[in-house]
């Protein structure tokens, strides 16, 4: 199975147990700016309710996939993450639970309906994708990829961006230094 396929049908499965769901990390980057090489498929929900939590483990069963029960209701427990393999190809999947932080909430608000190969995704929003791709590059001190990643965002996006809202965050966050070099590095074409 494709990671293209992978992300479908776990939308599908999402949109089908009634769970709420938004697509980020590099998924959703590569759907705003510049597609890279990435081996999981980042997906940040509220919760994965009681009830469904038997019905994932047997959509996604052995030996096609791993998805463990107890790591389901422990992410769930402590707001944390949970993966999803597809054995055969060696995607990946990790499922964030929504923490009550001011930026979590906001950028889950803001999530946008995308079409992607036919189907409605839930995706982050651009400033959103920017936003937590220089919190993670500030939390790994420095990743170039996630940084690389802003950039193409913000240049490819760039008349569309709410810049008042990145401004907001960017303080927020404490990545000024890292929103602004985005800003300087970038390659604009006017």
């Amino acid at each position: 199975m494709s990671q293209q396929e992978l992300l479908i049908k776990v939308t599908q499965v999402l949109n089908e147990l009634g769970i709420d769901y938004m697509i980020t990390g590099s998924m959703a980057s590569n759907m705003q700016g510049e597609p890279r090489l990435t081996h999981d498929i980042d997906i940040v929900t509220i919760t994965i309710p009681e009830n469904t939590i038997a019905e994932l483990v047997k959509i996604f069963a052995p030996p096609q996939y791993y998805l463990d029960e107890f790591s389901i209701r422990d992410a769930n427990k402590y707001r944390s993450m949970f993966n999803l393999l597809d054995v055969s190809s060696g995607d990946k999947v990790d499922f964030w639970l929504l923490t009550a932080s001011d930026f979590d909430q906001s950028r889950f608000q803001r999530k946008y309906e995308q079409d992607f190969e036919g189907h409605k995704l839930q995706v982050s929003s651009p400033e959103d994708t920017i936003l937590a791709k220089l919190n993670w590059a500030k939390m790994s001190g420095g990743s170039y990829k996630q940084f690389t990643d802003a950039i193409r965002i913000y240049e490819l996006q760039f008349d569309s961006l709410d810049k008042e809202y990145l401004n907001k965050w960017a303080n927020e966050l404490e990545i000024q230094e890292l929103w602004q070099r985005v800003q300087d590095e970038a390659n604009l074409i006017a």
